[in-house]
């Protein structure tokens, strides 16, 4: 049989393939992955999301898709964002990058299943109802980087101990910022320093921010966790040493990335973690039955190289809590 007339007769077969025998085929799920972050800043983190996924048996383009949307630290944006992708539809939805990306989800869906992370405690936020129950649609992991704004300010503080005010850059449009600023505020207050808040949401403002530090005289200052900053790594990390301000971030990326000080959560295990719960949602599991989880690993990291430029010296007790130095 010559080959043509052989890719006729299949092409004549699939034509008369019974109905039912076509509609047996299963279609691919699909992952609506909406994020306030960007696709840059986070390639190590879909990573591990996608191993996650591995875990309860999802490959992406083999047996699961996943539809991407990147804000970009431009919050405004997700509602849209989450709205076009329950019109998709998908399957459900994973949103990365805290607060924001959670409530743009919820707001956009009261049926599709939902896992997130979560910035701050997502019961105070009206996210879930419970940590053990989330009830609902959405459930996720709590990456706890708002909540540790108090302990970023403290080690600063002991870096720099004969300092009376430090400054402290926030994102006001981000949803968690006003428990953050009293969060910093009371720990302040104990520690008997003033706190010079700096408030950015755009790249001019962040630039601004640092002016006022040299102008001002700030001794140190303190970057709020938030997913805008977060795609503004290399920028702030810059700015610092540019203006050899002695700076404390919320991930070891900025400090890995050239900046002084970070403290916080492991954000791959997280991420990880979001991965495994998308993909026990896809195998028929409701998000009301498991449970949120938190972050559990913390990381202190100094980089050495930066405080020998800004002519810091840290003391024995800081340099024996951290989990790491980069020479």
């Amino acid at each position: 049989m010559r080959r043509r007339e052989f890719i006729t007769l299949l092409g004549g077969a699939a034509a008369v393939w019974p109905p039912a025998a076509q509609a047996q085929q299963p279609m691919m799920p699909v992952i609506g992955y909406l994020s306030a972050r960007s696709a840059d800043d986070t390639t190590h983190l879909l990573a591990a999301f996608r191993r996650g996924l591995s875990g309860s048996g999802f490959v992406e383009d083999r047996n699961v898709k996943i539809e991407y949307s990147w804000a970009v630290g431009q919050y405004d944006r997700l509602p849209a964002m989450a709205a076009a992708l329950v019109g998709r539809p998908v399957s459900v939805l994973a949103t990365s990058g805290g607060d924001p990306a959670a409530l743009a989800a919820k707001a956009a869906t009261a049926t599709i299943p939902i896992v997130s992370t979560f910035s701050a405690n997502p019961v105070e936020s009206g996210l879930i109802k419970s940590l053990n129950r989330p009830g609902g649609n959405l459930t996720g992991v709590t990456l706890l980087t708002a909540l540790l704004e108090p302990k970023r300010l403290g080690l600063l503080r002991e870096l720099l101990p004969q300092t009376a005010e430090i400054g402290v850059l926030l994102n006001p449009t981000n949803p968690p910022a006003e428990g953050q600023l009293r969060g910093v505020q009371a720990a302040a207050d104990t520690m008997k320093i003033k706190i010079h808040v700096l408030r950015a949401s755009t790249d001019p403002e962040i630039e601004a921010a640092f002016e006022t530090v040299v102008q001002q005289h700030i001794a140190a200052l303190a970057v709020a966790a938030d997913p805008f900053f977060d795609t503004r790594r290399e920028k702030l990390v810059a700015l610092a040493a540019d203006h050899k301000v002695p700076t404390m971030y919320h991930f070891r990326e900025f400090a890995a990335a050239g900046g002084l000080l970070s403290y916080g959560i492991d954000p791959i295990e997280v991420y990880r973690q979001l991965g495994v719960y998308t993909g026990q949602v896809l195998n028929g599991i409701k998000p009301s039955e498991l449970p949120v989880m938190q972050a559990a690993k913390f990381e202190f990291v100094i980089n050495m190289k930066t405080a020998k430029l800004l002519g810091m010296k840290f003391s024995d007790n800081l340099l024996s809590l951290a989990d790491e130095v980069i020479e």
